[in-house]
């Protein structure tokens, strides 16, 4: 006999059904997981790439630290900011800082990104001026906030790979 026990949800409570409080939710659930995946790893193993993905967990750390940056920061907001690196995809990736300086950029993102979204609604379309030069570029709050969720997920579930790589930890 099998236990039919049904798995606790992931993500927000499970009495949310509110579309922007989903999003949201799942976004910080997608953002504790990386923690989650990385707990336990050495500065050394959070800094080599590992193949055949040819980077390091901590690299994608700050890869995802840009990409909050982009989407709400430069993307919704339409703010001055740098939104990619001088050196492209190969210094988005590659970490010449101290981890705990990775962790806290990473961080100050996402606090300036939850900033920049406030209190906006999933209609709000974005700004423009930023990643969107004109209105008919710019989509609304909602669509960015899929976009990272997806990002995150696709990411997020790349580490569980990564982690079995370097140590055997499987995920959830």
């Amino acid at each position: 006999m099998t236990d039919r026990t049904p798995l606790p949800l992931d993500g927000p409570g499970v009495k949310v059904g509110d579309p922007r409080e989903l999003l949201l939710g799942y976004l910080d659930w997608y953002r504790e997981a990386l923690r989650r995946k990385l707990a336990g790893l050495t500065d050394a193993q959070l800094r080599a790439p590992v193949e055949p993905f040819g980077w390091s967990p901590i690299g994608l750390v700050q890869h995802l630290g840009w990409v909050e940056k982009r989407w709400l920061r430069w993307g919704f907001a339409a703010a001055d900011v740098v939104a990619y690196p001088a050196g492209g995809d190969a210094e988005e990736w590659a970490i010449d800082a101290p981890t705990d300086e990775v962790w806290s950029a990473y961080e100050e993102q996402v606090r300036q990104g939850k900033a920049a979204i406030g209190d906006a609604g999933l209609q709000t379309v974005a700004k423009t001026g930023g990643r969107f030069p004109t209105e008919a570029d710019a989509p609304p709050l909602g669509r960015i906030l899929f976009h990272l969720l997806q990002e995150y997920a696709r990411h997020v579930g790349q580490l569980d790979l990564l982690r079995e790589l370097i140590d055997g930890t499987t995920g959830e």
